[in-house]
């Protein structure tokens, strides 16, 4: 990493997750991070020449082996080359990272409630930081609350040109030259310099720094919320699949309906198979006889019938265990 890298990802299947940054040490303050990283031992920083690397170590045990192959599955779709943004962001001075390593410990429990957050919120939320979140393992329900706070003005092309013609001439013409130089550090100069020369990326903040008990409430908020509608989902979920069921047993009782004595033939036949398949099919068709007698009021026939099968078969055991099972004996 301090020769030839700028990023780094590795996982393991035993729940370690590793992440490592480098970034020129003059586009960011180590020293402005204490807010952030004091109370973390699983986060270090170290200055190598010209660069800062930072190493994020993740040990968390994961649940269960669909965890691991999630990770795998965003791995093999290019997760390590989504992170670049990551740096890019960092690098423009955007230290939301920092903020999501804060609030992971949080939810590890290194600060009380009265403890206050190092800048407000995570917010506006991106693709990004939810993957780097996820990479951490981060509580879904303290990642919503964080995000709640933060939300920064997006600059419009109108204040990046309005910013532009606020430079001097000298100095539109020297970032032209480093940019036709091929200058790597060119843009993030130049945003640099727009942002501290203009109202680019001032918005007034309106909205005071939270405790991290105020976040743990507002996290178990959103985890009831969503626990309410996981299960009004799944209500739903099973209420239509009752009605899938029910109708597919007004089909197959109609069926039943329509072929009349073929059905109590079609009983006896798969009882004759003398196997697991055919004494299923056959209980299956005696239940399905057993509900379309009782809508048409001829439960005492069908007791009789069925206790001349039970008579008839009384030697096959296992069908007769299989039949009680399903407790039709009761119909006896």
């Amino acid at each position: 990493m301090a020769r030839w890298f700028d990023l780094h990802l590795y996982y393991a299947n035993w729940g370690t997750r590793r992440l490592m940054l480098r970034v020129p040490n003059r586009f960011i303050d180590v020293s402005a991070l204490g807010p952030f990283l004091d109370e973390i031992d699983w986060v270090t920083v170290r200055k190598a020449g010209e660069n800062v690397i930072f190493d994020i170590v993740s040990d968390d045990d994961p649940e269960d082996e669909d965890t691991l192959d999630e990770y795998a599955e965003e791995e093999e779709a290019g997760m390590l080359a989504s992170f670049v943004s990551l740096r890019t962001d960092l690098i423009d001075g955007d230290l939301r990272l920092f903020y999501l390593l804060w609030l992971k410990a949080v939810e590890d429990g290194a600060y009380e409630d009265d403890a206050v957050e190092p800048r407000l919120g995570v917010g506006p939320l991106t693709p990004l930081l939810t993957a780097l979140a996820t990479l951490l393992r981060l509580d879904e329900d303290l990642l919503q609350a964080a995000a709640e706070g933060g939300a920064a003005q997006t600059a419009t092309s109108q204040d990046w040109d309005k910013a532009v013609a606020a430079l001097s001439d000298e100095d539109r013409t020297a970032f032209l030259v480093r940019f036709l130089e091929g200058d790597p550090h060119a843009r993030t100069d130049l945003k640099r310099r727009l942002s501290s020369t203009s109202a680019l990326g001032k918005t007034p903040q309106r909205q005071a720094l939270r405790t991290v008990g105020m976040l743990r409430t507002r996290a178990e908020s959103h985890r009831l919320d969503r626990q309410q509608a996981c299960a009004k989902a799944e209500a739903v979920k099973r209420k239509r699949a009752m009605e899938e069921i029910e109708k597919q047993r007004r089909e197959r009782i109609r069926a039943v309906a329509a072929r009349g004595e073929a059905v109590w033939r079609d009983v006896e036949e798969e009882i004759a198979r003398r196997n697991a398949s055919g004494y299923a099919k056959a209980i299956a068709l005696l239940q399905d006889l057993k509900a379309l007698a009782a809508e048409k009021a001829e439960a005492a026939d069908f007791r009789l019938r069925l206790m001349a099968i039970r008579k008839r078969h009384a030697q096959k055991a296992r069908f007769i265990e299989r039949l009680t099972a399903a407790e039709m004996a009761s119909d006896d």
